[in-house]
């Protein structure tokens, strides 16, 4: 299982084994060249959102960036203490996340848990990317704003959605939110 730290090399491996440039790879995933150089230097950590537009500029799916092993299995189990945690708290985007089911190889979907701490003020950074989504709110309520519409989502409630349309979120009073999120990506 990849380790937080080793995603941007295995992005960099991923770009490098098509010979392609930081510059050609920030052109299709609409990032420029020097975040991308961050993110393959362990700099920065990206966010779920910048990995679909990665993985697509790279035409590879999510599971390849976490280098998942070869395995033909029809069931994968992961236990609670074995989901790593991605991008941790304080991180640039707002929330962290932890992988779920990432070993399971060839998958169709990508599911995610997303914490988002309360809100801080500070202006959210908006998402969007290729392929639907769903976000299920396991705790907490959070405004989320799809297109131009807001959006008040509570524990239990759940939205599906196009993501290729803006869309971001951000806990409601002094709770962390906590939702599950599932995403297909066109080329998964």
């Amino acid at each position: 299982m990849i380790k937080e730290e080793d995603i941007g090399k295995r992005i960099k491996e991923l770009r490098l084994s098509q010979e392609l440039t930081l510059e050609q790879v920030g052109q299709r995933a609409d990032f420029t060249k020097g975040y991308l150089s961050r993110i393959e230097n362990s700099r920065k950590a990206p966010s779920v959102s910048a990995l679909f537009r990665i993985a697509n500029a790279l035409n590879v799916r999510m599971s390849d960036i976490f280098d998942e092993p070869e395995d033909s299995s029809l069931i994968t189990i992961v236990r609670k203490n074995e989901r790593p945690i991605m991008a941790r708290p304080g991180s640039d985007f707002g929330y962290y996340y932890e992988t779920l089911a990432h070993n399971f190889k060839n998958k169709i979907m990508d599911v995610y848990i997303l914490t988002r701490p309360p809100d801080s003020g500070e202006k959210p950074i908006v998402f969007k990317h290729e392929g639907q989504e769903i976000l299920f709110i396991l705790d907490g309520a959070m405004e989320f704003t799809y297109g131009g519409d807001k959006y008040i989502l509570e524990k239990g409630d759940c939205a599906y959605f196009n993501s290729a349309i803006e869309h971001y979120g951000h806990a409601l009073g002094n709770k962390t939110v906590k939702s599950l999120m599932i995403a297909c990506q066109p080329n998964s």
